[in-house]
């Protein structure tokens, strides 16, 4: 059985001393102080039609850290501020790569709080880890083990709304085996009634996490707006009562999601999904708070990378794709069906059709096309702009 080599991150929560928490809050003040420095630097290079890259921005930083304004930089340790440009010219790349936006500048209150640190800057052994510019190992809850003879190569420390601390171990895991072939394929349809409907008629219900706690969600809300805008101890504990009901929220819908697709990626060999531009569906007003319940890319996200650690395939359908025009019985063309219809009829052949059941289908027989013919399978009818009808991603492996 082949063995794949991963990057994995760990990630556990600990309890800080606090010592230990007044450093870490300061060393991410200092990294928000510096990405939003770097970012205005760039910027304005920018408008003089000009580049910075890494290596000035790091010349930057040692300017910086020598002057009486900015001396407290030197306060905390270097290695996550030489970091945090590292990520700022990531962004970068990625703007002028049109794989995203222009970076934005971080904030105090809505910005991730989070430190990054390598090698050098931290020690672990024996399961016990030390960050730089700290004399005591970080109280870890390791519920669960790292993989046998895994050393960290980066540690990330962050602290959610809530308060919580998290530290992320990332390590390459050697441990993870390709799961041995199955026979089985299965097309899966996303929705919002049901999670997902699968090509074999089971339906998976959702469970709608964030309507279950809607109500308690809506009376802290109001509450915290009720409080005195400003930095008062009141709004602050307010804010976290929010926080920790998103976070109950999230961590509810990770853990079901996780579940599900760790089930479907061990018991199918190829998975065959919709590729669904979640980021345009939800300017839907009326459906953008289903749809980010029901956090269709985070389902498609674990499905994709647990298939390339077990050795599996996914097939991505395009979204324009007729999957629930067609008819999985003789694959008739039918006309246009509203979205409140659930249940139709095919006009040739008569065979009666659960809408979800039968794109779910539809799906699959497309994804088992792409495997046997190659990607240059269309539908019956062109799709718009001459788009391919479906893609595939398939896994890597190593032997």
């Amino acid at each position: 059985m082949a063995t794949t080599h991963v990057k994995r991150a760990f990630k556990y929560r600990f309890y800080p001393t606090d010592a230990q928490a007044a450093e870490l809050s300061r060393t991410f003040g200092c990294v928000r102080k510096v990405y939003n420095m770097a970012l205005a630097a760039r910027t304005e290079a920018w408008a003089r039609q000009e580049r910075v890259n890494y290596n000035q921005t790091s010349a930057m930083l040692t300017a910086w850290k020598k002057t009486e304004e900015l001396a407290y930089l030197n306060e905390v340790s270097s290695v996550p501020l030489q970091q945090v440009l590292r990520h700022l010219q990531t962004a970068f790349a990625d703007f002028f790569g049109k794989r995203a936006k222009y970076p934005r500048f971080k904030t105090r209150k809505k910005s991730r709080r989070s430190a990054e640190y390598t090698t050098s800057a931290f020690k672990y052994r024996d399961g016990r880890l030390t960050l730089a510019k700290m004399d005591a190992p970080l109280a870890i809850v390791w519920s669960r083990l790292l993989p046998e003879g895994a050393q960290p190569s980066t540690v990330t420390v962050s602290q959610d709304g809530a308060g919580r601390w998290f530290v992320s171990l990332l390590c390459e895991d050697a441990t993870v085996k390709a799961l041995p072939p199955v026979p089985t394929a299965v097309g899966i349809d996303v929705g919002l009634t049901h999670l997902a409907t699968l090509s074999t008629g089971e339906k998976i219900a959702n469970p709608r996490h964030e309507r279950r706690d809607r109500a308690r969600l809506a009376l802290a809300q109001r509450r915290l707006a009720k409080k005195a805008k400003g930095d008062g101890a009141n709004r602050a504990k307010a804010r976290r009562k929010v926080a920790k009901i998103h976070a109950r929220i999230a961590d509810r819908r990770r853990d079901h999601l996780h579940k599900l697709t760790t089930r479907l990626v061990r018991e199918n060999q190829t998975l065959v999904i919709e590729d669904l531009t979640v980021r345009n569906m939800v300017k839907n007003r009326s459906l953008a708070r289903a749809i980010g319940d029901a956090a269709w890319a985070e389902f498609r996200s674990m499905l994709e990378y647990k298939a390339r650690w077990c050795g599996r395939t996914v097939v991505a359908v395009d979204r324009w794709f007729p999957s629930s025009l067609l008819c999985s019985n003789c694959g008739a063309l039918a006309g246009r069906l509203p979205p409140n219809v659930r249940v139709w009829t095919c006009a040739r052949c008569g065979a009666t059709h659960d809408r979800d059941v039968n794109a779910a289908r539809i799906l699959l027989a497309a994804g088992l096309a792409v495997t046997a013919c190659g990607a240059g399978v269309r539908p019956q009818r062109s799709t718009p702009g001459g788009r391919p009808a479906v893609k595939q991603e398939i896994p890597r492996r190593e032997p």
